[in-house]
């Protein structure tokens, strides 16, 4: 009985579909400290009282509270209304951004360096041929001159 030999998948498509459907980690979900300095802001950053004056101490807990609170609630109300529709326009940007780096950047400057090597190579043969009699030149004749400082007093 012949067996039928399935193809084996290629490298590249496994990877293409473990990148797309990886784990999501929901504990660290900022993994390279993208935003670490940026929105850190904590009631102690905004509100201070210097030590000279202070607001009573119900007041100050209240108000570290209800910040707090509300930065944390605001955030994600605001992260579930436009989370999504964010995702989807940066998502779309970025695929639009790789399309034209892979399509129309990089073949652009790869054909824009093979013609200034050509021209490079003919502005050198340039220079070696007119500017390096004239620059020996000058330097030989200039190649004697001595500079001797002295302070008078």
């Amino acid at each position: 009985m012949a067996q039928i030999q399935q193809p084996e998948p290629a490298k590249d498509s496994k990877s293409h579909t473990a990148t797309i459907t990886k784990e999501i980690d929901l504990v660290q979900r900022d993994p390279k400290n993208i935003n670490q300095e940026v929105v850190q802001v904590d009631f102690e950053d905004v509100i201070a009282e210097p030590d000279s004056i202070h607001s009573f101490d119900g007041v100050w807990k209240a108000s570290s509270t209800t910040f707090t609170v509300t930065k944390y609630w605001c955030y994600r109300v605001l992260s579930a209304i436009l989370g999504l529709p964010l995702a989807l326009l940066w998502g779309f940007l970025f695929a639009c951004l790789s399309f034209c780096h892979i399509w129309a950047v990089v073949p652009c400057v790869k054909s824009y360096l093979m013609e200034v090597q050509c021209l490079g190579q003919f502005y050198a043969v340039c220079v070696r041929t007119f500017c390096d009699p004239i620059f020996e030149a000058v330097g030989k004749a200039c190649g004697g001159i001595r500079v001797a400082l002295r302070k008078e007093v």
